[in-house]
């Protein structure tokens, strides 16, 4: 039927230089809708067509215009059904029989047609002439001769209404024929036998098109947070310890951490013990010996617990209870090398307790576990690595309340305010091993474990906004939220507030900057700071554009200095110089927040391009550089720059072609504009990925 409808319109076009769908709707007698979607099948044939949208106006009867086409105008329904005899009809009878009486009763008064007497009982209708024409019900019958004043009239009673339809112009084109040949789609086996594809017409292929979306799964947020986890302990050099046995035997799990056998963690009402095998039997004889003696009888300095240690309790499978029990073997490992050396490790995997379920416990959940072995660590030690690790998760309200924990002293628990629950809540435990735990492994006196246990649950609750734990885990999750978060991108590109701003040309050490900064940050909490240092052999082209983006934003009050170890030649030069021009030059919106950027031409062969914000962290590479101004920008104006904004899967392309970009860091202009020339040859849209601007754009566009 549908290539029937087709070559009936080609075949009409054919005799006429010009047909329209809203005629061939008429003459064929078809559903308009059936014409177009005709039509725009026969566009899929490659200048088959000139085809023109245009849209017409016309009036058309609402479905009250429709009732009084059929039965009358409502003033006239109601003079007709009064008795022609002097008694009339009563006033209640008639709203209650004749439809749209209310308004016909309205209408009837306001032209003489009838009368309203009242009674002493009662209201009546009455006829006031004779007979009537009803001239509203020939109007609607003939809508094209209706005056101006009557369509707005009936318009204004919601007879008749003002239709826009779209019609389709067609006109013949290049490649006009009467007779449809259907592309080919593919280019199959059949068509390469005997140059068959040399006759086929083929359908133009789409190069551009990125393909229906794939159906894939998600990732949960908890492990969105633990990849994020993971790449902070590898980026301040820890090492990931093996943790994919979860039975573990009690000797590991209690007795090597001293904790005494009797202790209420041994409880079956704490701990889930394995029935079978309910036993091990293979354990390190002599460390067992030194272990055995130092609950028992003490040493090391230690009285010991004073108990009869009982290998039975030791030999005790159970689901272990935290991931220290794989900490406790890693350090006897490194002592049985024969050597200590410092070491950093890391895990997070699933540790089983026998928990009472509420809004921020379960049964089962993961650990962090973080564990730095090294000569002389202090309390202080600790606290600092604490504060660092939480700061790069972006959490930096933290505090440490003092604890007891059989195999550490001192102990701290970890408390961070949760902001949708309002309150503090603990995420962690942590402290430094006691010598009767570490000293039996052979380890030098000298040298201490900083440890700490933190929660995955509870920053992804923090992380993802959600305030009970059952909502994460468990069969009350919401699939469609975990299809629907984010990745977690940890925020670590936050500038802090500080203060003032040394004067233009000042010659300054990276260290009086920062100490300043450190000084100053509570003084001014509306301003915010963003100092860039750069190497003048490589020129941040992409800075530019991000200025004028931040320019949007903010009040940016740019300045440009140089440091100590430049050379005069350097600064002096006419790219510098035009350079530094054009990023101080701009206005500044003063209605807008302040935020401060300050430029710092410094020689540096390592770094090309560094960004310090807050007490001394720093962002170093360009891209990196970029990615963070970019964040700034697009945490307050997502529509100005893109790279997080539309999704995971957005996210994840804008990635890709970074990483390709940092694999040839650092620019200089010529690697730039061969960069640039290269990708741009391959864009037909305005941007990269589109129309919206996205962070890679800022390198492009530079």
């Amino acid at each position: 039927m549908a290539t029937e409808l087709m070559e009936k319109i080609l075949d009409r076009l054919s005799k006429h230089d010009e047909v329209d769908s809203l005629d061939l709707a008429q003459n064929f007698g078809v559903d308009h809708q059936k014409i177009v979607g005709a039509i725009k099948s026969l566009q899929a044939f490659e200048d088959l067509l000139k085809v023109e949208s245009k849209s017409r106006k016309e009036w058309v009867l609402t479905e009250e215009g429709q009732h009084v086409l059929e039965n009358g105008s409502h003033e006239a329904a109601v003079f007709n059904a009064i008795p022609a005899d002097e008694n009339g009809a009563k006033q209640a009878d008639i709203l209650s029989k004749v439809p749209f009486a209310k308004v016909g009763l309205s209408k009837a008064l306001a032209a003489q047609w009838v009368e309203l007497v009242k009674s002493k009982n009662d209201t009546f209708i009455k006829r006031k002439v004779p007979s009537i024409t009803d001239q509203i019900q020939k109007h609607l019958k003939d809508l094209q001769t209706l005056s101006d004043d009557s369509k707005k009239e009936y318009k204004k009673r919601k007879l008749i209404k003002e239709n826009i339809i779209k019609i389709m112009v067609l006109q013949k084109g290049e490649n006009f024929s009467t007779k449809i040949e259907k592309p080919e789609a593919d280019l199959t086996a059949d068509l390469l036998v005997n140059d068959a594809w040399k006759e086929k017409k083929f359908k133009p292929i789409n190069l551009d098109a990125l393909g229906a979306p794939l159906d894939v799964g998600h990732l949960h947020p908890l492990l969105k947070v633990r990849t994020e986890f993971r790449k902070i302990f590898l980026e301040m050099g820890f090492q990931e310890m093996p943790t994919n046995n979860y039975v573990e035997n009690s000797f590991w799990n209690f007795d090597a951490l001293f904790q005494p056998q009797q202790h209420p963690a041994r409880d079956a009402h704490d701990t889930f013990f394995i029935s079978d095998p309910a036993a091990s039997t293979s354990f390190p004889e002599d460390y067992l010996k030194k272990v055995r003696k130092v609950h028992s009888e003490g040493g090391y300095g230690s009285q010991g617990y004073g108990y009869d240690w009982k290998i039975e309790e030791a030999q005790k499978n159970l689901l272990r209870t935290h991931t220290t029990a794989v900490s406790a073997r890693m350090l006897y490992r490194l002592m049985k090398k024969g050597k200590f050396e410092p070491v950093r490790y890391f895990s997070i995997d699933r540790v089983f307790r026998n928990e009472t379920l509420d809004a921020t416990h379960l049964a089962e959940f993961h650990q962090v576990e973080g564990v730095i072995a090294d000569y002389d660590l202090t309390l202080g030690d600790l606290i600092g690595t604490l504060y660092e690790f939480f700061s790069k998760l972006g959490i930096t309200k933290l505090e440490f309340k003092p604890a007891y924990n059989p195999y550490t002293e001192p102990s701290m628990e970890i408390f961070c305010f949760h902001e949708g629950l309002g309150k503090w809540i603990e995420i962690g435990n942590s402290g430094i091993f006691r010598p009767e735990m570490l000293l039996p492994m052979g380890l030098p006196e000298n040298v201490n474990v900083i440890a700490w246990g933190l929660s995955l649950e509870r920053p992804t609750m923090i992380k993802y906004g959600l305030n009970n734990i059952r909502d994460l885990v468990g069969p009350k999750v919401d699939l469609q939220m975990v299809q629907d978060n984010p990745l977690c991108r940890l925020d670590k590109c936050e500038v802090s507030a500080a203060g003032s701003r040394q004067a233009e040309g000042e010659t300054f050490s990276d260290e009086s900057l920062l100490a300043r900064n450190q000084r100053t940050s509570s003084t001014n909490p509306i301003a915010e700071d963003v100092v860039v240092f750069c190497d003048p052999s490589r020129m941040p082209y992409f800075m530019k554009p991000l200025l004028d983006l931040l320019r949007q934003i903010f009040a940016v009050r740019a300045s440009v200095h140089r440091h100590s170890s430049l050379s005069s030649n350097n600064a002096s030069s006419q790219e510098l110089r035009s350079f530094s021009e054009s990023l101080t030059s701009a206005p500044v919106d003063t209605s807008l927040p302040e935020l401060r950027f300050v430029l710092i031409w410094r020689r540096d062969e390592a770094v090309c391009i560094s960004l310090r914000y807050g007490a001394g962290h720093e962002i170093a590479g360009q891209v990196n550089v970029a990615r963070c101004l970019a964040r700034l920008v697009e945490q307050r104006r997502p529509e100005l720059l893109r790279y997080e904004s539309l999704g995971a899967a957005y996210a994840n392309q804008v990635d890709s072609v970074l990483r390709r970009l940092q694999e040839i860091e650092p620019f200089d202009k010529a690697r730039l504009e061969a960069l640039c020339k290269k990708e741009k040859a391959h864009r037909k849209s305005k941007y990269f990925f589109g129309d919206e601007m996205s962070v890679i754009d800022v390198f492009l566009e530079a």
